[in-house]
């Protein structure tokens, strides 16, 4: 407009850039697709849980603040503060979760794990020649769910929430973008 009637935007990108969800097959194969997921492990009640953690951590149970309000079936976001650095190069040398805590989450029955950085494991500077991605393979290999790339975490931070993560429906997609909602549970 205004010299057509309309106006059209045409979208090509990765699914994984920006607010996404990873869906299994991202890591294993022959698992899920995003379309393939339940709408029901992609909005709930879950933590929005404080990590105490640095530039370039991996961080275990014991970085997790607010650990004991966590419940099997939740969506676990973990706020490390990480998402305040989008934009600039500090955001590559984000803090990352351990093997140990993956594992930990996977025992409690969460649905999703969610992270305020850009993956879940090491920060690209940090891997060695052969990586493997080991916190994806053991979440995503379990089922749980991963989101990645969440912000503006500071007003619920600390508290248990409903979760609303409500990923683009693209068919035998390893993942989608997702307009990401929470709000503190009464």
């Amino acid at each position: 407009m205004p010299a057509d009637p309309m106006t059209v935007s045409r979208m090509d990108m990765v699914v994984h850039t920006g607010t996404h969800v990873d869906a299994p097959c991202h890591f294993v194969a022959g698992a899920e697709s995003i379309d393939e997921i339940d709408l029901s492990r992609l909005t709930g009640e879950g933590v929005v849980c404080r990590v105490d953690a640095g530039e370039d951590e991996v961080y275990g149970v014991e970085a997790l603040l607010d650990r004991g309000l966590v419940r099997a079936g939740d969506i676990v976001v973990l706020d490390t503060g990480w998402w305040r650095h989008a934009g600039t190069a500090l955001y590559a040398r984000h803090p990352s979760l351990s093997v140990e805590l993956a594992q930990w989450l996977v025992d409690r029955g969460v649905s999703m794990v969610a992270v305020d950085t850009g993956t879940p494991d090491l920060p690209v500077p940090l891997r060695a020649d052969g990586f493997t991605w080991p916190v994806h393979l053991v979440l995503l290999g379990a089922g749980v769910l991963i989101a990645e790339h969440l912000t503006n975490l500071a007003p619920l931070s600390g508290q248990r929430v409903e979760v609303i993560l409500a990923p683009l429906n693209i068919r035998g997609s390893d993942g989608a973008p997702v307009r990401a909602v929470g709000r503190p549970l009464l």
